[in-house]
């Protein structure tokens, strides 16, 4: 068996990364059939060059293909980029692509491609720190990226994975068009492992091998047949009975609990470490008496959440106390836990001012949640009204009728307290930073710094983070970076998000990398055919 050339690079983490074996040699599985995927997730398009999420990172990282992808251990690997160098002053990353790669329209794909895909995602893509370093993309010769930085970037690596950096044909998208409303984005054209065969909007896409992928024996599958189910029980009812043969994505503990049960399932909650999802209450710390730091922090202990996970969430979530996700190699254990003690919660609210009235009252509150996912958002909420009453506050839960008015509400900061459900997405640059710098404070923008949380201390220490090339040094601003934070207590954390996919027994090569279903599903084959 022979190995590629090693090279040393910066990691994800900005630490030093040893290439690993090439992606042809790992395990090959039996070829040919059809997968059927059920989810409740509508992608608005196919582009994940600038639309952000799991509905659209679920077809766009077949439909494209990327410099990079992740193993199950934070590691990046080859994928159009066989090699990759980091110079020594982390400001130059040299990008060497595969040479036999093509477009699905057959056009081949080159370090121009690359340089274009790079530079519109920097400038469309809603993750603006995200690429905010690159200063320009040189391509020198068809098969050499040269990305130079205004800073080192030690998230850049990361952020060359399939849902983060699909890799456009210039030829379609350089035409001048909008690239957000292009018509490509129905149409795509990637170099991914499938093309878009068909789309019927709302119901279902299909997905066909494409021939000419460059990774020699892949994809395994013929077809992956995606159906648009919007109930959640009657996707449950079709994945029962072998209807559909993946759900990725659900959260709901009996739904969880039922297809466990399931003979002819496996269920897994790997494959969403990169995501990162987290489950909060935050606080608008502008709003009296909340912008008093001991009023959100007798809230924290007023909150019972080993209550919540272990009853509330049937034990299926796991708890979280930091912004950094548990899994993620920079999470910081050593903060204020917020255990429950209502005595505490009592005295620090004395200390606020806050002295109960005859009734016992302190002061009244509302409380939003997103609407559609009972068990992570109402639920919880509701909860919340009853355990805050114990302390004196009077806590009203307001409902919203849809996505878009809560999502209004919350970015033009009209809400006491919410619930809400944020992403890591891997690296703090990508998808922690915009939650607690003072900078993104935005209004209109959601999962922005909706709090309004301002300290000089902490947007001081993500500036440094973000250009830090040494893991440990970056590792230890990170975490001082939590310690403030949930000392700060802008938001209560409570869990991670309980993502679990289902797949049917008899497939083999399980997408449980970091990235799990939102990556290529070039390796996922049947090693038993169903019987259906």
């Amino acid at each position: 068996m022979m190995l590629t050339k090693r090279s040393f690079v910066v990691g994800a983490l900005g630490g030093l990364a040893m290439m690993g074996l090439p992606i042809e040699t790992r395990a090959e599985g039996a070829s040919g059939g059809t997968l059927v995927i059920g989810s409740t997730q509508v992608p608005r398009h196919f582009n994940g060059a600038v639309q952000s999420g799991i509905a659209t990172a679920l077809p766009s990282t077949q439909i494209y293909a990327s410099p990079l992808r992740y193993d199950d251990n934070w590691n990046p690997q080859p994928y159009l980029a066989e090699s990759w160098e980091v110079s020594k002053d982390g400001l130059t990353v040299t990008l060497k692509l595969v040479k036999n790669a093509t477009f699905h329209d057959g056009k081949p794909v080159t370090s121009e491609d690359v340089a274009f895909s790079i530079m519109t995602i920097k400038a469309n893509h809603p993750f603006k720190t995200m690429l905010a370093a690159v200063d320009s993309v040189d391509a020198p010769d068809p098969h050499t990226v040269v990305i130079k930085l205004a800073h080192p970037h030690p998230a850049l690596l990361l952020a060359m994975s399939p849902a983060l950096m699909p890799i456009l044909p210039k030829h379609v998208y350089g035409d001048g068009q909008d690239v957000k409303s292009h018509p490509a984005n129905l149409k795509p054209v990637g170099s991914g492992p499938y093309k878009l065969a068909e789309y019927k909007q709302g119901d279902y896409y299909t997905l066909e091998k494409f021939d000419k992928f460059f990774i020699p024996g892949r994809p395994k599958l013929d077809k992956i047949v995606v159906r648009l189910i919007s109930d959640p029980s009657a996707l449950m009812v079709s994945a029962e009975r072998g209807d559909v043969h993946v759900v990725p994505y659900f959260t709901g503990v009996r739904d969880i609990e039922r297809l466990e049960k399931a003979p002819n399932i496996v269920v897994t909650d790997k494959g969403f470490a990169g995501i990162g999802a987290l489950n909060w209450l935050a606080f608008n710390t502008k709003k009296k008496p909340l912008d008093d730091v001991r009023v959100r922090q007798a809230i924290g202990y007023a909150a019972n959440r080993e209550f919540i996970v272990k009853k509330l969430m049937g034990g299926k979530a796991m708890a979280s106390t930091g912004p950094i996700a548990p899994g993620s190699p920079l999470e910081e254990k050593n903060v204020e836990q917020y255990k429950f003690d209502v005595a505490k919660a009592n005295k620090l609210l004395d200390e606020a001012g806050l002295k109960p009235d005859g009734n016992g009252a302190r002061t009244t509150l509302t409380i939003d949640y997103i609407p559609g996912n009972d068990e992570q958002q109402r639920n919880v909420a509701e909860y919340l009204r009853s355990a805050l009453k114990r302390v004196g506050i009077n806590l009203e839960v307001r409902a919203a009728p849809d996505f878009p008015t809560w999502a209004q509400r919350v970015a033009s900061f009209d809400f006491d307290l919410t619930m809400d459900t944020v992403f890591n997405w891997g690296d703090p640059v990508i998808g922690v930073d915009r939650t607690y710098l003072s900078s993104n404070i935005r209004k209109g923008i959601i999962w922005s710094n909706t709090q309004q949380y301002a300290n000089p201390k902490v947007d001081e220490i993500l500036e440094q983070a973000a250009k830090e090339t040494s893991p440990e040094k970056r590792k230890a601003l990170y975490s001082e970076f939590q310690k403030i934070v949930v000392a700060d207590a802008p938001i209560f954390y409570i869990n991670v998000t309980p993502y679990h996919s289902a797949f049917a027994k008899g497939l083999g090569s399980l997408p449980t990398s970091i990235w799990g279903v939102a990556s290529p599903l070039d390796e996922l084959h049947w090693a038993t055919p169903p019987k259906n």
